[in-house]
């Protein structure tokens, strides 16, 4: 099992999550780098630090790009993806709030094409959904769910087209998990056709400040 490491808190306000994170970073399938919903208006020389612990530790990054279920302009979703990997050499994308509709699947194919031919990879799609069965084609992985651990616990179906696709392709991102039970929502990823998961604790507004406690257990 691999974890995919949203931590969307700045260095500076929590060196410790920051700095357990470059420790562990043989544990990660990757770490999002989001200094500012999305690169900023400019480089920020703590994320350019930790961008190159973790990239020392052999941690893969990936730049937090919004797309804002596919409204926002092609140009603008390009630019972000460049400023991530001219600012911290990221290596990949994180395509945030992407659709997930048929009808909007030419859309998604673009994005990613652009990214790709910017050296992005990988690209990780988030429509924190199962989306139509073309997206699973388009990137690296898909984020098929984002919520919370009472609605994974009592509403999560899974579409059988993900059977014909690896575990690999696929990542659950749950918040809101008691501590306690971390170890079985990597166990229920797993079960349900994820091979990557971003367990954590915390809770909306922003669960993903918080860093997840799977990385401080042993696999399982």
């Amino acid at each position: 099992m691999s974890l995919l490491i949203p931590l969307y808190v700045h260095p500076g306000e929590d060196p410790a999550a920051w700095h357990r994170l470059i420790t562990a970073a043989d544990r990660t399938y990757a770490v999002i780098l989001n200094p500012a919903d999305g690169p900023g208006p400019s480089p920020d020389p703590a994320f350019t630090a930790a961008a190159g612990a973790l990239r020392d530790s052999g941690a893969r990054l990936l730049g937090y790009v919004d797309t804002d279920y596919g409204a926002r302009e092609p140009d603008e979703v390009a630019d972000d993806v460049a400023r991530h990997r001219e600012w911290y050499a990221t290596d990949g994308c994180f395509l945030d709030r992407v659709p997930s509709g048929r009808a909007e699947l030419s859309t998604v194919r673009r994005l990613v094409r652009t990214a790709r031919r910017l050296g992005a990879a990988p690209v990780v799609l988030n429509p924190g959904v199962h989306p139509a069965p073309g997206y699973a084609r388009l990137a690296d992985l898909v984020v098929t769910f984002e919520g919370h651990w009472s609605t994974y616990v009592s509403a999560f179906s899974r579409p059988e087209w993900t059977s014909r696709h690896p575990a690999d392709h696929f990542c659950h991102l749950v918040y809101g998990v008691p501590e306690a039970l971390v170890p079985l929502a990597v166990r229920t990823a797993r079960d349900r056709g994820a091979a990557v998961c971003g367990p954590v604790t915390g809770e909306l507004p922003n669960p993903w400040s918080r860093l997840t406690p799977a990385l401080d257990r042993p696999p399982g």
